[in-house]
Order: C-alpha cells, then structure tokens, then sequence
C-alpha cells in the first residue's frame, strides 16, 4: 500500500438565481458553492463511484496532502491505493458539506439578498439538505449512481439519509459509528456545546464578523469549551486511562499546592484539543451541524427502509465496542430495521480501545471489512 501525493481542493458552483437550491424548510439558496476533492480515476462506465461522507468536523481533504506530506487528509489511512478505498480501482469523491465553513456554503457565506454574512439568518438545515447537495455534484460529475457512499458519524447519517432518499443512485451503503436517531443523552451533549458557544460575550447575536478588535475574534472561548467537552465523549474511559491516566504536567509539583490551572495531563490534552480547533472551524457551523444531528430519524417515515429494499442497495453498518457516544446499540437499531424490510445489511462489531474515534483510525478488522465489503460491491457491478 502506498499513500497519496498532492491533492487539490477544488470548488463548484451547484445553486444559482436560475437554479436555487430549495431546503427542506422551503427557503431557497441562491448561491451555493462546494468545495470537494477527488482521488483515482473515474472508469469509462462511470460505475466506480465511491461518495466519501465526512463527520462534524471533517472537511472535503480527505485524503492526500496539500504539500506538506507529514499533513494528511483525515481519512487518508483509508483512502488510497491498496487501501479500503483502493484509488486504483476506486474514484473516491469527498465534499464539504452545505453549512459547513471550509469552502461550502454556510453561515459565514455572503447572502446574495444583503452582502453581507448571513450569520443566524442563514436556514436551518436538515440532513436532506446535505444529500441534495451531494446529488448536485455527482450530477457535476456526471455519475449517475455510486457503487458506494461511505460515512462515519454525521457521515454515516447522510449515507443513511442519501438511501432513503434517493436508494437507486446508491448501490452499496457504509455506516461506521453511526446512528439513525440521536438519543436524550447525545442532544444533551450538543445542547451544551451550544450554550457554551452562545453565552460566550463574543457571540454577538452570531454576528461576530462584525466585531473589532480582539473581540473580532468572536466566542473563542465558547467553542474552545464546546470542543472540549464533545472530545471527552469521543474517547472511551479506556483510551483516556492508557493514554493520561492521572497523571501531572509537573510530576515534582506538591500535590498540596494544587490550584485550579491545569495540572493533569489530560486537562492540558484538552486544552490543547479547543485551542487547535479554532483555527479551522467557526463556532455558526459547530451550531447549525449539531442541530441537524438532534432532528435527524432516518425511518420516521415508516417506508423509508422498503425503499431501500426495492431498489435493491445493500448495506454495511460498522459500530466500536468501547464507543460510547454511538455506541453499538445505535448501529443494531439501523440493522433490525433494514433487515426487517428485506434490506441484504452486513454489520460487525470491531474490538477497539479508542471509542467514538475508532471510525478515523485503524483497529484490527475494520479497515478489512470495508475492504472486503468494498470487493464484493465491485465484483458484483462489473
């Protein structure tokens, strides 16, 4: 196996005044642009279509690098050739998603009506409204159906998403550490992040753009704590024993003397984890991605599986036995309601150490299924 070199993030137009995009709340946009990247080689058919689905907090740079090799994409322990997604026989294709704030549209855009940044007035979105998006860049592209989408995370909720809506444009699907439906307990997470986010005297109403001054830097603090906390539910207890312990950042500090700066390892790991994360993300998007998570119930419409089952696309659903913010519960949920429709679903659960973000590393026996998952899919359609 060998990685991937220099890639370029490119972007697209995909919603104009002639062609707006209208929203599942009915409002439309009138600008839309995506910023997306590509890796291998789209066959003559067009029937090697691979829809990478990124999570939260992830980006179109999926794979590759931007021209420091030791800066990858953050899959790109999966995606190249030899890998899962063997770019030798796969063209794998990896958007930002709409509301996010790396190259798509989102809050922080230009509102063609005002000319200014849209902030809160920006739509709310739903999980549809990513999927349309993505159907505008295969149609781009000109790739009628995709041999397969994957996704981990909200990732795996638009693969979900994309099969109730449209199943015949997606022959095989890929959910890892996913879910159909948030429960109390995760909306309850994302609650917090939010209120840390808006109760930040920084925030400004989300029209922080407008701010000057050290205050320009809007509510820093709030999302620094928002990151935080939701990294905590990202690691099993396991993983945070092994790698922090209790450890202390002075180790010949007196234990007696202790105040409340940070003096455990783990603290300064958090530390670390919130102040890295403003420097590529903004605290709108980190509002409106949660909250399209909370609504998100991929069968509430009772037929939503037998429409999967008609059009015939098969499905993989992965789950992580320490991953306790989407833990297994969530991924047998998504198995026993395709399997009840008629739906052919694979499912497997990985032994691994490192939690919710076991999706985004390499643990015994995940990166082999896909694979395997991926070989079969390619077999079948040639």
């Amino acid at each position: 196996m060998s990685d991937l070199g220099f890639v370029e993030t490119q972007r697209v137009v995909l919603g104009t005044e002639d062609d707006p995009l209208t929203l599942a709340c009915g409002r439309r946009l009138t600008h839309v642009e995506v910023a997306y990247e590509t890796y291998g080689e789209l066959s003559p058919d067009r029937d090697n279509a691979i829809f990478v689905c990124h999570a939260l907090t992830g980006d179109a740079h999926a794979a590759g690098h931007h021209g420091d090799p030791a800066r990858r994409g953050w899959w790109d322990n999966l995606i190249g050739p030899g890998k899962a997604l063997d770019t030798d026989r796969f063209f794998v294709i990896s958007p930002n998603i709409l509301g996010g704030c790396q190259g798509t549209t989102g809050p922080l855009s230009i509102d063609p009506a005002t000319g200014a940044p849209y902030g809160l007035d920006f739509p709310l979105l739903q999980m549809s409204d990513f999927v349309a998006v993505h159907q505008r860049l295969l149609a781009h592209l000109g790739i009628e159906r995709l041999l397969a989408a994957v996704g981990g995370s909200l990732g795996g909720m638009q693969v979900l998403q994309w099969m109730v809506d449209a199943p015949e444009q997606v022959a095989n699907g890929v959910m890892v550490a996913s879910s159909s439906r948030l429960t109390a307990q995760n909306i309850a997470f994302s609650a917090v992040g939010r209120e840390a986010i808006m109760r930040d005297p920084n925030f400004h109403d989300g029209r922080y753009f407008e701010l000057e001054g050290p205050a320009a830097r809007g509510p820093k603090i709030g999302l620094a704590i928002a990151r935080m906390m939701a990294h905590i539910t990202y690691l099993s207890e396991e993983a945070m024993t092994e790698k922090f312990g209790r450890r202390l950042q002075d180790k010949t500090a007196d234990v007696h003397r202790m105040g409340f700066g940070v003096d455990f390892e783990v603290e300064s790991y958090l530390n670390h984890q919130g102040n890295t994360f403003l420097d590529r993300f903004d605290a709108l998007s980190y509002l409106y991605l949660t909250r399209v998570m909370d609504y998100f119930d991929a069968f509430a419409d009772p037929d939503a599986a037998a429409r999967i089952a008609a059009a015939r696309s098969r499905a993989l659903v992965i789950s992580f036995d320490t991953d306790w913010r989407f833990d297994t519960s969530h991924s047998l949920r998504v198995l026993r309601t395709l399997e009840r429709a008629g739906v052919p679903v694979t499912f497997r659960e990985i032994r691994s150490a490192w939690g919710h973000d076991s999706f985004l590393l390499q643990p015994p026996g995940y990166h082999e299924t896909v694979a395997a998952f991926l070989d079969h899919a390619h077999e079948v359609c040639s």
